[in-house]
């Protein structure tokens, strides 16, 4: 069941000037299917803005953060920090799951819970947010609500590309480069799902699945590193 979006607002510690912007950031695809009379787009567009303010703003921090750091690992910072996976953890802290307008399929299916939908509703919140107070106002949520899980990623090294490591790995073990082939993919377009296997030569080493091809294949070579003994 949806909670008043007041405690949302509370949560965000943020009052909308506009409540329309922030229930479209919450509002699934799914929704509109069986609300037709539904006054409200669902949240694509909002995911699309807040996906480049977040990057701008966690790369303009980073930028400032590091002057020394050369561009390569100020990259892999701002992946660790923008991934799906950091966005899902942000989100459940939030309880976003919680305020969802989702279908009632998609409810019962454990969408309030599911890692991609999650992460997607953080962009698109973001993308309200920053609509209705503004860059300064949204930059402040992302430092205290993303920027925030920094020191982990650098203690944790979390920040490490499964896919740059294990090519690392693999030609210095090995002497060949990975490849990826994709096994399957699954959904709508609006919705797809892939698995996608890494190779060495002709060696199947481990598979992956994910809601984008460059998702399916990080996650293989996570797997692969872990198969192959060659994880830190």
């Amino acid at each position: 069941m949806n909670l008043n979006l007041k405690d949302l607002e509370k949560k965000l510690q943020i009052d909308f000037k506009d409540k329309k912007l922030i229930k479209k950031a919450l509002t699934h695809r799914s929704y509109l299917n069986e609300h037709r009379n539904y006054k409200l787009e669902h949240n694509e567009r909002f995911e699309f803005l807040g996906d480049a303010v977040l990057e701008l703003i966690v790369t303009e921090y980073l930028f400032d953060k590091f002057p020394h750091k050369p561009e390569g690992e100020l990259t892999n910072l701002r992946a660790a920090l923008v991934k799906g996976e950091n966005l899902t953890k942000i989100a459940k802290e939030l309880k976003l799951g919680d305020f969802l307008y989702l279908s009632r399929g998609e409810a019962k299916g454990g969408g309030r819970s599911r890692s991609y939908i999650l992460a997607n509703t953080v962009e698109a919140v973001i993308g309200a947010i920053y609509l209705d107070q503004g860059y300064n106002r949204v930059k402040v949520f992302i430092e205290e609500n993303i920027i925030k899980e920094l020191p982990v990623i650098i203690e944790d090294q979390l920040f490490k590309d499964p896919k740059s490591l294990f090519q690392e790995k693999a030609q210095e073990q090995e002497g060949i480069t990975p490849s990826y082939e994709l096994v399957s993919q699954k959904g709508p377009d609006h919705d797809k799902f892939f698995e996608i296997g890494v190779f060495l030569e002709d060696e199947f080493v481990a598979k992956g699945k994910g809601k984008s091809k460059q998702e399916a294949q990080q996650m293989a070579a996570k797997k692969a590193l872990e198969k192959k003994g060659w994880s830190d």
